[in-house]
């Protein structure tokens, strides 16, 4: 057990008086009324006009992909320093994920490289706002309206994360949100897909829902998947959703005393680039090289505090390693970077506890 893990949800408001409220009522499944209510919140929330729970995000990506008609033969441009979800998702749809470097500064996909990619065969961007930074949306939108193609959001790690006072998510054709435990709020494992395209989260309901019809009972209009929230999860969700805005300041707060207290180090912190609000899903820091956190993350482990490497470039994995190709930034991101413990319920005494930890490795280390 570490005195400080890298994540852990704040489950300080409604969550046990709704999960209570589905007992009473005997409503588990998808069919519960919390399922409704957390969609028409979520939606509401964040200004789409239309949002569907899922099971997970992985699955929501993949729906979405669906719903946007991605199959065999069509590339999807995908930034190769994500989770591996977002690569996974394009397989499961027969499509080849195409992979694409890293801006220096936003650590997000760098459009410029976006653009190199494109060829006849290319059906969507896929921008990814890992750590709940948001990418470049303006030129990704311009990229994608140029060539007539898609432009999805994995918004799993940005949830409350702002491009230019508009929020992640909303921005392209569909977005992606993740419920998983460890993000900013929570059901346990769920997703949403959300967009202002009503015919595209109506063919997301039908892939979603085994591939029922909407009007002609046990009718199946496709091949379709089950990938509904259940009414227990969504009640969680709701709760969380009730604290979103309390939650994403207390985040923002802990980078902040990160920010100050570790100033004086040989770090370099990913902070905000332009217009936008940075919800710090993962408080991140590069250090001068892997042997360094290496070193540093096990001197942390010893002290009580947990850590996690910046994701691998999925480039370099082994099921997508077949032809070798080279990204400089994601590459150096991705050996060079540390998420610190980030959860909103650290107090300004525990970020003060775990800087003088990573001082003490930088005075006799």
């Amino acid at each position: 057990m570490y005195k400080f893990p890298v994540y852990q949800p704040s489950l300080k408001g409604n969550e046990r008086k709704y999960l209570n409220d589905c007992l009473d009522d005997n409503w588990l499944t998808w069919q519960g009324k919390y399922v409704r209510e957390f969609e028409e919140s979520f939606a509401k929330y964040i200004g789409s006009e239309y949002a569907t729970t899922t099971c997970n995000a992985t699955v929501a990506l993949h729906i979405a992909l669906l719903a946007l008609g991605i199959g065999p033969e069509d590339e999807v441009i995908v930034p190769t320093l994500t989770y591996i979800a977002s690569v996974n998702s394009i397989v499961y749809c027969g499509a080849t994920p195409v992979f694409a470097d890293s801006d220096k500064n936003t650590w997000q996909i760098d459009p410029a490289d976006v653009r190199k990619k494109i060829t006849s065969h290319t059906k969507a961007i896929m921008a990814v706002h890992i750590y709940g930074h948001p990418c470049e949306m303006n030129e990704l939108k311009e990229i994608a309206q140029i060539n007539n193609i898609a432009l999805i959001e994995d918004s799993a790690e940005s949830f409350g994360s702002k491009y230019k006072d508009q929020f992640t998510g909303t921005i392209g054709d569909i977005g992606v949100f993740s419920f998983f435990g460890n993000k900013t709020i929570t059901t346990g494992e769920g997703g949403m897909v959300v967009s202002n395209n009503k015919t595209l989260i109506d063919r997301v309901n039908l892939f979603k829902g085994q591939g029922l019809a909407r009007h002609r009972e046990y009718w199946h209009e496709v091949t379709g998947f089950n990938y509904r929230m259940t009414n227990i999860a969504a009640a969680i969700g709701l709760a969380q959703l009730e604290r979103a805005d309390e939650i994403i300041e207390k985040k923002i707060q802990v980078a902040n005393w990160y920010f100050e207290m570790l100033n004086d180090l040989p770090l370099t912190f990913h902070r905000p680039v332009g217009d936008i609000r940075h919800t710090y899903w993962m408080f991140t820091v590069l250090v001068q090289n892997s042997q360094e956190r290496n070193k540093l993350r096990e001197f942390l482990k010893v002290n009580g505090v947990e850590t996690r490497p910046v994701f691998h470039p999925i480039h370099t994995m082994p099921m997508y390693a077949g032809n070798y190709q080279k990204f400089k930034i994601a590459e150096d991101l991705g050996w060079r970077g540390i998420n610190l413990p980030s959860y909103p319920d650290l107090s300004k005494e525990d970020i003060n506890e775990i800087s003088s930890i990573i001082h003490a490795f930088y005075t006799t280390g």
